[in-house]
């Protein structure tokens, strides 16, 4: 499902929940270093992640959005409950680091509001954000690239949203997901989704998974039974489904079962981080043309000015 409608109204724009860190890893890893701040970091993260924020803005003019932000390696909730959550990955060197402060910065002169936290994770804070916008008439876009966020597609008109638009036209070639997209696409329904990595694992988070049990008997497990708690309920029963080992199923996940619920703790998305905010706190802003032009200076993105002005229609 792509394209943005051209005819589009301001009731149907979505509301833009951004999944930031993802994209500023992209442009990270991806772009060659061909810009520089004045202190002489690279920014070339910057500057691919200033270019999304402006295609954004200048095609699909959101009303409300927000950027959300991983602030939280090694000292998130999760790593309370499991010390080896996201063990293997290493913490920002200093000029990653830079960039990771600096891209926070643009989107705040751009109008959008920013989140972050050292307790909890961006995922954490969009779903939060989510559910605020429940009640919203405009649908929720949550962009990213991340699976694990579909759990929070409560409603028919949400998406899961990798945005990618074309540079002279501006038309969207991204992937967008709703709910039965993502159940087609992973077998289990949005709301299943931590159960089900809470079986399989997650190894980009180090979640463990039950020894080998793998997709396709927790989507068997799954499509008979709505969640891991009447998995376990009618586990005298589970060796009359059709699941290749089904005899010894349920001994395994009786061995395993203290893990399985650890690991469904760190793969649910918290909905109620206390941020204090409301609707009206989620509106796009008038942006700092004039702080723009000098962080883009500051930056060594002197040309992306003339960009800005064009997608915010200040030429």
């Amino acid at each position: 499902m792509t394209g943005i409608d051209s005819e589009m109204t301001a009731q149907t724009t979505p509301a833009c929940l951004i999944d930031a860190s993802i994209y500023i890893f992209r442009y990270y890893f991806s772009l060659p270093d061909n810009w520089h701040s004045e202190e002489g970091y690279a920014t070339s993260a910057v500057y691919g992640y200033t270019s999304f924020l402006l295609n954004l803005l200048e095609h699909v003019r959101p009303e409300l959005a927000a950027a959300c932000y991983d602030e939280s390696l090694g000292s998130c909730f999760r790593n309370d409950i499991y010390a080896d959550y996201k063990c293997s990955r290493a913490l920002p060197d200093e000029e990653l680091a830079f960039q990771l402060t600096a891209c926070r910065e643009v989107a705040e002169l751009l109008g959008l509001a920013c989140f972050g936290s050292k307790r909890y994770e961006a995922d954490d804070l969009l779903g939060t954000l989510s559910k605020l916008l429940s009640d919203a008439p405009s649908p929720v876009a949550l962009i990213t690239r991340d699976k694990d966020l579909g759990q929070l597609l409560a409603r028919e008109q949400d998406f899961l949203w990798h945005p990618e638009f074309k540079p002279r036209t501006g038309s969207d070639t991204g992937e967008r997901l709703y709910r039965p997209d993502l159940a087609a696409k992973f077998g289990v329904q949005p709301e299943q989704m931590a159960d089900y990595l809470a079986l399989v694992g997650d190894a980009i988070d180090d979640i463990p998974g039950v020894p080998g049990l793998g997709p396709k008997t927790a989507q068997a497990l799954l499509g008979a039974y709505a969640d891991i708690d009447s998995i376990f309920a009618n586990h005298g029963s589970l060796h009359q489904l059709p699941i290749r080992g089904a005899k010894s199923l349920a001994a395994k996940l009786l061995e395993y079962r203290q893990q399985i619920g650890m690991a469904r703790q760190l793969a649910t998305i918290t909905v109620d981080v206390p941020l204090a905010i409301g609707v009206a706190d989620l509106r796009v802003r008038a942006p700092d043309m004039d702080g723009l032009a000098n962080f883009c200076e500051r930056m060594g993105l002197g040309r992306l000015i003339k960009r800005a002005e064009t997608a915010l229609g200040h030429s």
